[in-house]
């Protein structure tokens, strides 16, 4: 794994730390490859949920000014951002200090978002002549409205911690610690119906698909787990089959 991103486990929960501290975690081709690869490793090896964060005092400072004109950047971030709303498991972005422009985007490229008090968002391209694609916009918008996502886009505001929490563009405030601690329990959940939920929410499962994962779920030994486990009056132990 190249040295701009560190890799761990906790158990069932893969962590990802974007480690360039001294360019504020900026996003280069090599960090966009290494976490779309690390996160798809990690569903390979049987991670049930994943933890994006940063090294140092900075979640993301965006994409790094030295590659971001070039075609190969935008085909290595859209590739790596779309990729993560595709994983069939829950992504959880620890939020340490500004996500800005890309940091952001990987943000809300997660499922959840765990903010400290230094967190905030930004897209500033207004303001560097720069575009994010038609799926951020959209799906900012469905985060926090339309209202908001106005202010971010089209006045280049930024959104601090305790605001983000207020408009649902962040879920719980906490650490690192906090947000591995709610991915462990997420983790102990049934892992067909999280991919199932997922994909229908991030719109990437068409009708058939749908159709075919709902009937999988109440017919899974995982379903037939849960009902032994009310019976036995303890928590079901899901295995994803």
């Amino acid at each position: 794994m190249p040295r701009c991103l560190k890799t761990s486990n906790i158990g069932e929960v893969a962590v990802l730390t974007l480690n360039r501290p001294e360019r504020r975690n900026a996003l280069n081709i090599e960090l966009c490859d290494a976490i779309r690869d690390a996160s798809e490793q990690a569903v390979t090896d049987a991670a049930r949920v994943i933890v994006i964060t940063g090294e140092g005092t900075s979640f993301c400072s965006g994409a790094d000014l030295k590659e971001v004109y070039g075609e190969g950047f935008t085909k290595a971030l859209y590739g790596m951002l779309h990729r993560l709303a595709e994983l069939p498991v829950p992504l959880i972005a620890a939020v340490n200090g500004p996500a800005v422009g890309g940091g952001a985007q990987l943000a809300i490229a997660c499922d959840l978002r765990v903010v400290d008090d230094s967190a905030s968002f930004g897209i500033p391209t207004p303001r560097n002549g720069l575009a994010t694609d038609a799926w951020t916009i959209r799906t900012l918008a469905d985060l926090v409205g339309h209202g908001v996502a106005r202010r971010v886009l089209l006045a280049a505001e930024t959104v601090a911690a305790t605001p983000a929490l207020a408009v649902g563009l962040a879920d719980r405030a906490g650490t690192l610690d906090d947000a591995l601690a709610w991915a462990e329990e997420i983790a102990s959940f049934a892992p067909l119906t999280l991919a199932y939920n997922k994909r229908i929410l991030n719109g990437v499962a068409d009708a058939e698909e749908i159709a075919q994962r709902f009937a999988e779920i109440w017919s899974s030994q995982d379903s037939e787990e849960s009902a032994i486990a009310r019976i036995e009056k303890r928590s079901p132990r899901f295995s994803g089959r």
